[in-house]
């Protein structure tokens, strides 16, 4: 996957991640912040309902579990130690997700799908085994009470979707007939006041995914996309420099996990040796002894 770098948008957003230099003193260094959170703007609301009829849906107010519930699941779920480059992270999405997912006009979409695969594929990117990542991806989802194959699921379709279409006809759903066509001529209805629609980071990214596997990445064609979703093209902008800052500093701090391990297999291997040592040259002069002399 290009990099969101292909679009010349306005100047990143600063974040509250910490310099390299910080996380490089120690490995508690590397737990930090994202700056990745949740944003809802850009779109006009209305008390009518959605017409598109999806699987994952908020619960009712009587039901809706805290944020330390959905932590608590996702700790149950997967139990197993995440390095902190990662943990962190993780644990900032969910918290996030969570006021999101149980805020009142909440409605699961498909491009919002597509944005957190994405987000999420790139923050596990490098992890040391594709088994737990894909666990900890279930685990995560379903802590949400969402379902992580209709996650995929969705997020393959669009991809594949958008791997036919051209600068020209992205911009010419609303004309157009078909399965992805449908629910993007959805989320423009709702977007555009027919019915519930919160606008999140996750969904800029899901638009941007969508355009870059489309190759048209110009700010012309998004400018024209998000008119045609009734999304506010300044949201999606802020966002997608957020989500840009969050790779590179995600790198960074992989790069500096990398050379934290490294020296710590450095010294554990500079002990066992000393260790070796040292027990070769006490055996050494023990063996005098053995023969009597």
């Amino acid at each position: 996957m290009a990099t969101v770098t292909s679009l010349s948008f306005s100047a990143l957003t600063e974040s509250s991640f910490p310099s390299a230099r910080n996380l490089s003193s120690n490995s508690d260094g590397l737990r930090f912040r994202t700056s990745f959170s949740l944003h809802y703007g850009g779109f006009r609301s209305s008390s009518s309902g959605p017409r598109l009829v999806v699987h994952c849906m908020s619960s009712s107010s009587s039901e809706l579990p805290t944020v330390a519930d959905t932590k608590l699941n996702f700790l149950k779920a997967y139990k197993r130690p995440i390095p902190s480059v990662y943990n962190s992270v993780l644990q900032e999405l969910i918290v996030q997700q969570h006021l999101m997912r149980y805020k009142r006009t909440y409605r699961y979409d498909p491009v919002f799908a597509l944005g957190f695969v994405t987000v999420y594929d790139q923050l596990m990117d490098g992890y040391p085994s594709d088994e737990d990542r894909d666990a900890i991806f279930k685990a995560y989802v379903n802590a949400l009470k969402e379902d992580p194959e209709q996650y995929r699921t969705d997020a393959k379709k669009l991809e594949e979707w958008a791997r036919a279409q051209s600068s020209s006809s992205l911009i010419e759903f609303p004309s157009k007939e078909g399965e992805v066509e449908g629910i993007l001529k959805d989320i423009a209805e709702r977007a555009g006041g027919k019915g519930s629609f919160s606008y999140s980071r996750f969904f800029a990214v899901g638009l941007f995914r969508i355009l870059e596997l489309a190759n048209a990445t110009e700010p012309t064609v998004l400018e024209k996309l998000c008119a045609a979703l009734n999304i506010e093209k300044r949201s999606v902008d802020r966002d997608l420099d957020v989500y840009r800052n969050l790779l590179s500093k995600l790198v960074q701090a992989k790069e500096l996990l990398k050379e934290y391990v490294a020296r710590e297999k450095k010294k554990r291997e500079e002990r066992v040796g000393t260790q070796k040592a040292n027990e070769a040259i006490a055996s050494c002069l023990g063996e005098p002894q053995s023969m009597g002399l």
